[in-house]
């Protein structure tokens, strides 16, 4: 029984209802399913908290429905409540209303999010620019590991080019005594997210192949967007043995160091080939590109397009720092075994 209150006149007894102290007092927003699931959900008695009825603007005021939106000031004191939540369906002026009544009276608000059924293993409040977002999936990316393949790109293309400098140089003779035309030949490949970079190898055709590879393209022996033909008639003598050993790719630790390769990764494309990608082709640009890949160590003379893109997109699944140095141990066997195209 609650202290008497004595004032001229009969005696009045006010009795409260009975509630647990310690408990936090909730009052729902919404006498619907979505607030009845959520009651059921706090009804465990550890819990801490206590549910003292809803708000509903339409079920009949009855029970546990204690009254309209604009009882909440009188619920909010009469039931000591601690915190409002409101549950879907909700419009945009419900919340405004319920926000404003719960700040004027000093009870805490809280709105669970409309996930149209959707079931998330995790959600987390987070912002995009300056608007607060639910995030219902968060694609979690391995940092470390990720700087640590960065690391060891730097540290290993500029030692490459450092040690490999003598080489460099004397293939640049052999390349410029071969045939007439440029050391290097330098072409736009697309790279990770479609950035298209300027790739760097040794010259291996004669000067304006790109305009010939037009007129060769009905002889093309790869499936899929990709382009290459046994004996390529542009391929000069030099750089058909550059191409057996995969030396025609050394410049391309330039393009390591700088940023737009790594030593790891899918092959990039010329622009033309990009450009007859197909939609589900896309995955394959999730990763930067490398200098040798699964591809190069397992199928390197599969014509199939379909091949290269599987093996790619098994290499994005299952990447790893370690899958990495793997690759790079078993390329340089087959670089030896001369078996380039």
């Amino acid at each position: 029984m609650g202290r008497p209150i004595f004032w001229p006149g009969p005696r009045l007894v006010v009795q409260p209802k009975p509630r647990v102290s310690s408990a936090r007092n909730v009052l729902i927003v919404g006498a619907g399913r979505h607030g009845r699931e959520l009651a059921k959900s706090l009804s465990d008695p550890g819990s801490g908290i206590a549910v003292r009825g809803f708000v509903d603007e339409r079920a009949p005021i009855a029970g546990d429905v204690q009254g309209r939106i604009c009882d909440l000031p009188r619920l909010i004191r009469s039931e000591f409540v601690d915190e409002i939540v409101l549950v879907p369906p909700y419009e945009g002026d419900t919340v405004r209303r319920v926000a404003r009544e719960a700040r004027r009276n000093h009870a805490s608000i809280a709105v669970m999010p409309e996930l149209f059924g959707f079931t998330p293993e995790s959600i987390s409040v987070a912002t995009l620019g300056k608007v607060p977002v639910l995030r219902l999936y968060e694609k979690k990316l391995p940092r470390l590991s990720l700087i640590l393949k960065r690391v060891f790109d730097v540290l290993a293309s500029a030692a490459g080019l450092m040690f490999t400098l003598p080489l460099l140089l004397a293939l640049a003779l052999l390349i410029k005594a071969d045939s007439p035309g440029p050391v290097l030949y330098h072409s736009l490949r697309v790279g990770r997210r479609g950035r298209s970079f300027c790739c760097y190898k040794f010259r291996t055709m004669v000067a304006g192949a790109d305009d010939l590879r037009e007129q060769l393209r009905p002889q093309n022996e790869r499936k899929g967007p990709t382009f290459k033909i046994a004996g390529d008639p542009r391929v000069t003598r030099l750089g058909h043995w550059l191409r057996q050993f995969s030396l025609d790719e050394l410049p391309q630790l330039w393009n390591v160091l700088k940023g737009d390769m790594s030593l790891v990764g899918p092959r990039p494309h010329p622009v033309d080939d990009f450009e007859r990608y197909e939609l589900h082709h896309m995955r394959r640009l999730e990763a930067t590109p490398g200098m040798t890949g699964l591809w190069q160590i397992t199928a390197r003379q599969d014509p199939s397009f379909e091949r290269n893109m599987q093996l790619d997109l098994e290499y994005i699944e299952r990447w790893s720092f370690w899958l990495d140095l793997r690759i790079l141990l078993a390329t340089l066997p087959v670089v030896f075994q001369g078996n380039g195209v």
